[in-house]
């Protein structure tokens, strides 16, 4: 399980292994559990790094990365087994969130840590969390919802997000769902807005 400041530990250690593997820079930009932690907005640990995708030169926009550089693979690689991580503990799987839209303005809202010559890691703000999780609450449920609630949104958040999110699926099953999730987590006035 990765908790901070293990968190930082690994990070440090890819940085290493990207070095010892010939790569080169990366700035990634991270969300989900990883990121929480990271920030102090939860407890609980995680079991990977979900990378959303890579920040440009300019720092201005997070671009797609569906595929991790064979260094970085390698440099992963090395990490999972000096530290008993599971396979798949630094993963794309949130990428694809790029292609379908982010909220508006994520980029300047990221917050910045260097690990060394070769890693850079951008990681989500709390009000792009509760965009996220809120999507992935209404989508897959569990330990999102969670997550969600222990954000504490406020109204004027969650009503932002819940627009967002319409953004994301525009069918009208979705919006019901969306409408009787937020009811369900005591949102009645934003669900009725919607």
């Amino acid at each position: 399980m990765i908790e901070q400041p293990y968190l930082n530990k690994i990070l440090s250690a890819l940085d290493k292994q990207i070095g010892a593997h010939k790569g080169v820079p990366i700035h990634i930009v991270v969300c989900g559990g990883s990121a929480l932690i990271f920030l102090g907005l939860t407890t609980r640990a995680t079991t990977d790094i979900d990378i959303l995708g890579q920040l440009d030169a300019n720092a201005t926009r997070v671009m797609s990365l569906e595929q991790l550089p064979d260094w970085f693979e390698a440099a992963a690689e090395k990490v999972k087994r000096d530290f008993n991580l599971p396979g798949n503990w630094v993963n794309t799987g949130p990428a694809s969130q790029v292609s379908s839209g982010l909220p508006e303005g994520l980029a300047k809202r990221l917050i910045y840590k260097k690990y060394g010559k070769f890693l850079s890691v951008s990681y989500i703000s709390r009000v792009d969390q509760i965009f996220l999780k809120l999507y992935a609450s209404i989508d897959r449920g569990g330990y999102h919802v969670d997550d969600l609630m222990n954000l504490n949104p406020t109204e004027t958040e969650l009503k932002r997000a819940a627009e967002w999110v319409l953004t994301q699926d525009v069918s009208r099953e979705f919006r019901l769902l969306l409408i009787r999730f937020l009811k369900h987590i005591g949102f009645t006035h934003v669900a009725e807005t919607i």
